[in-house]
């Protein structure tokens, strides 16, 4: 009997073995990874040759494809800050033509001020109008011009190759 009380008393105070992740395992099967043996084949010299000759093309090819990525790039930022230019240049021409026409309409104003007679209102606004409307089809005129030089040069980028149409194309 003290035989037996030994055992269970050893078998309280055993310690349980630890698993891998630190949790006490209590006597389960310790199961590892499944081992698969592959067969030790030589993979033929054509096979080979081909797997070599693919990864060589498809090299050359990534590095085609970033280039063109690179160049559509540049090319695309180079008519954006031709586009940005031309808009700021465009919008400082309003500002220029707004401020002329504001003192146009202020010196027509200070002109009223001195008119005697009906005719002369009549004369002064007829004479403001007429030039008023000359001002307006040469700043009309000059924002177009503008706004055709920025796409002009926006267009002249030859898209094919990320530069200008100076060159000749074989």
């Amino acid at each position: 009997m003290t035989e037996a009380n030994t055992g269970a008393n050893k078998a309280k105070t055993a310690k349980h073995s630890a698993s891998p992740f630190g949790m006490p395992d209590y006597g389960m099967p310790k199961l590892g990874m499944p081992k698969f043996d592959l067969p030790n084949m030589e993979m033929p010299e054509a096979f080979r040759d081909m797997a070599e000759k693919g990864v060589a093309q498809a090299k050359v090819n990534y590095e085609k494809i970033q280039s063109a990525a690179e160049g559509a790039r540049d090319l695309l930022n180079s008519a954006y800050s031709t586009a940005a230019r031309g808009t700021a240049d465009y919008n400082r021409k309003v500002i220029e033509i707004a401020a002329i026409n504001a003192h146009a309409a202020l010196d027509y104003a200070h002109e009223l001020l001195g008119v005697k007679s009906p005719s002369e209102f009549m004369e002064l606004s007829t004479a403001h109008a007429r030039k008023q409307f000359e001002a307006m089809a040469a700043q009309t005129k000059e924002l177009t011009e503008l706004a055709q030089k920025v796409t002009t040069e926006i267009a002249a980028k030859d898209w094919r190759h990320g530069d200008t149409k100076s060159h000749k194309i074989a």
